[in-house]
């Protein structure tokens, strides 16, 4: 559960909050002239150390060796629009368009730990978005199969994935919240945006043995992320991890 003294996450940010990433990304790309030679790279590495590995705010830093060398490899900047690169690098969510956001580094780095993956696993998210979090997970395992709901979102997606070589995932517009049950049953399953409940159909592609992180609460609100895992009898254990807030999970199914 949530602390007292634990950091609240959002990955809906509101004008003020992009603005001041905006200013504090300008601010360190201003302080360190000697990045120009591999400026991402070094930006990465920052991102990571500071942001992601370190403890701060009452929070624990993310100690799995396969998921800082993801988050140290992926080109966050290739996955924001044009006029936000400079603060691709910096801890926060940043919006993409469609009312959809990219989430804060810290939260892609968390989810991802919480699922324990291993190199042979296939692991299925809901809510692609920018794709960064498939190219996150995509870089740890063996498949991912990502769906968005937004048709024009997902379809610029898929392109961006494919341009940047991310072969091993295969992505889809479609609701998400019926999962993708031709490839199942999933070794992991991350959700991206928030749900009032957690969808049945993903509980049952889960594979005995897999676990699901995914933000369940009312939209636009503090939500809480919670951990499933799904035990070999098929018993299911659900556990809360840390306040959060992400934009809400669409789809058919979430008006049940």
């Amino acid at each position: 559960m949530l602390s007292a003294n634990s950091r609240a996450v959002t990955d809906f940010p509101p004008r003020w909050t992009v603005f001041a990433v905006l200013l504090a990304s300008l601010a360190c790309c201003a302080a360190d002239p000697a990045e120009s030679q591999d400026p991402y790279q070094a930006r990465r590495e920052r991102m990571v150390e500071k942001d992601i590995a370190g403890s701060s705010w009452g929070r624990t830093g993310v100690k799995d060796e396969a998921v800082l060398r993801a988050m140290r490899t992926v080109p966050r900047h290739k996955f924001v629009p044009q006029n936000l690169v400079r603060a691709a690098y910096a801890d926060g969510p940043l919006p993409i368009g469609h009312g959809q956001t990219i989430s804060q580094p810290y939260i892609v780095a968390t989810m991802t730990e919480l699922l324990k993956l291993d190199p042979e696993d296939v692991v299925l998210e809901i809510g692609t978005g920018s794709g960064y979090q498939a190219a996150v997970l995509a870089e740890i395992v063996k498949k991912v199969f990502t769906i968005e709901i937004v048709k024009t979102l997902g379809e610029q997606t898929q392109k961006r994935l494919e341009k940047l070589g991310y072969d091993k995932v295969e992505a889809k517009v479609g609701d998400g919240y019926f999962g993708w049950p031709e490839h199942a049953p999933y070794d992991a399953i991350i959700v991206t945006a928030a749900a009032s409940h957690i969808p049945p159909p993903l509980i049952e592609q889960l594979k005995p043995g897999g676990r699901m992180v995914i933000p369940v609460g009312a939209p636009l609100q503090l939500q809480h992320l919670m951990l499933i895992e799904k035990r070999d009898d098929g018993t299911v254990v659900k556990r809360a991890i840390m306040a959060v807030r992400f934009v809400p999970l669409t789809g058919g199914g979430t008006k049940q």
